[in-house]
């Protein structure tokens, strides 16, 4: 039998590769989605005709992502350096309202701590403890065995800050992957993106996607209520119904975030979200 089920692992332009249990094919895809205004996505399970190398059906979504355009995401790796380039947690808190908000688990993964000093080094771990008692998994490069067991049979994507070691974290998983990564630029102050197509790599039994990163993080599209659930720490009992945790009295929102129980970064990124839009 010519049609088979696969996944979609990457794409340049037209051409997409197919994952068929062990064997890959370069197809295409049917000219009916082009009339249909559905575009093949990196992790799309598809019925392919293994003979005439096209695609004939994408099945369906659980959730996709765009720019990077991938599909069926089960987690996100936010890649997060702590210097060169320096910590960005206005960054790191977008990326957190975008991933949670596309129903994606996401994973924090801190780099370079070892170009800290001791003091900073209390700060990031400080930070760590934050966001894992939110329920964030959060962790270094320093332990890939906590890592590695969070990622197990998952779709991954990795995202985060150019030059924060996205490249080299999927080098340190497996030497085969050999992903170019380039030196952080002086003049710009960040990395240069190394990355130019979104392609899912085979980990074990996982697959994890290195792509270009997110090159839109625009949340203009989310509501203030997205917004606002997107944040685990505001998940207390408020007196209000629909708290906006921004302007009413006695709001137990910024009765915890007076008691340093929430963290002030957070609460300024939140309202700085809301206020873009």
């Amino acid at each position: 039998m010519n049609n088979k089920k696969g996944i979609i692992i990457k794409q340049i332009s037209n051409l997409y590769t197919v994952k068929v249990e062990d064997k890959e094919y370069d197809s295409r895809a049917r000219g009916k989605f082009y009339i249909d205004n559905v575009t093949p996505l990196v992790g799309d399970q598809v019925i392919i005709d293994i003979k005439n190398k096209y695609i004939l059906e994408i099945l369906p979504r659980k959730n996709s992502l765009s720019r990077p355009s991938i599909a069926n995401v089960d987690a996100c790796i936010i890649i997060s350096s702590v210097k060169e380039p320096k910590l960005d947690l206005n960054l790191l808190d977008k990326l957190l309202t975008i991933v949670i908000n596309e129903k994606v688990e996401p994973i924090i993964c801190f780099t370079k701590l070892d170009l800290l000093s001791d003091e900073e080094l209390k700060e990031i771990n400080f930070l760590i403890d934050y966001y894992q008692k939110i329920g964030i998994k959060t962790f270094t490069n320093t332990n890939l065995k906590l890592l590695i067991k969070a990622i197990k049979n998952k779709v991954i994507v990795l995202t985060g800050q150019s030059g924060a070691g996205k490249s080299t974290l999927l080098n340190k998983l497996d030497e085969s992957f050999n992903i170019k990564t380039n030196k952080i630029s002086k003049a710009l102050g960040r990395g240069v993106h190394t990355t130019r197509h979104v392609e899912l790599f085979s980990y074990k039994e996982s697959l994890i996607a290195d792509t270009p990163g997110f090159s839109s993080l625009d949340i203009n599209k989310l509501t203030n209520e997205e917004i606002k659930n997107t944040f685990p720490e505001f998940k207390v009992n408020c007196q209000f119904k629909d708290c906006n945790h921004i302007n009413e009295k006695k709001c137990q929102v910024k009765k915890d975030l007076e008691d340093n129980i929430i963290l002030k970064s957070r609460y300024n990124n939140y309202l700085k979200f809301v206020r873009e839009k």
